[in-house]
């Protein structure tokens, strides 16, 4: 009897402490990684969200992109154009020739002089010595360098009569300017 008393206790104790063991090694390990899993989908969920508001922002982003673009290749149109500042400066050097040239001036000499550092940009610097058939000629030059795209900027203008007894004739020092990517 001190047997199945014995047994009578062990088997209700022995099943309790199997609950409980079922318990804790079961049930609170497959809730927690559930709610290890829930966490994951929210985080996934956020996550997601945040790519289809960026996906959504895309068509919105191209088009600033594309504005932006346009306004760069025209700020670069305002810019002499040379993959080195030696190239830029022969572009000037060469476009100034052109102008002086079609005015029937006569170019003595050609300088360049020593580029400037200007934030992202570098400024280039031709001088260029030149006869110049009359005012209206040197008008008219002066005129389309200062009008003409890309900028072009005279720093410095030194003009004097060639021959006093026939005042027609002017000697043009020009000391002109532009602006090259920095490169």
């Amino acid at each position: 009897m001190k047997r199945s008393k014995t047994f009578i206790i062990t088997i209700p104790l022995m099943a309790l402490l199997l609950g409980f063991v079922a318990y804790q090694y079961g049930y609170v390990k497959i809730r927690g990684e559930i709610q290890s899993i829930k966490e994951d989908q929210r985080i996934r969920a956020k996550t997601l969200q945040k790519y289809i508001e960026l996906i959504a922002e895309k068509p919105l982003l191209e088009k600033k992109f594309a504005a932006l673009t346009e306004e760069r290749k025209a700020d670069n149109s305002k810019l002499i154009e040379g993959q080195t500042l030696s190239l830029a400066a022969a572009t000037l050097q060469d476009t100034v020739k052109g102008i002086i040239i079609s005015r029937g001036g006569t170019i003595s000499s050609e300088r360049v002089g020593k580029p400037e550092d200007i934030g992202k940009f570098k400024a280039i610097t031709v001088t260029i010595d030149a006869v110049v058939p009359d005012a209206r000629a040197l008008s008219d030059i002066l005129y389309s360098i200062e009008t003409r795209t890309p900028h072009l900027v005279i720093k410095e203008l030194d003009t004097r009569v060639r021959d006093f007894r026939n005042p027609r004739e002017l000697m043009v020092k020009l000391d002109i300017s532009a602006m090259t990517a920095g490169k």
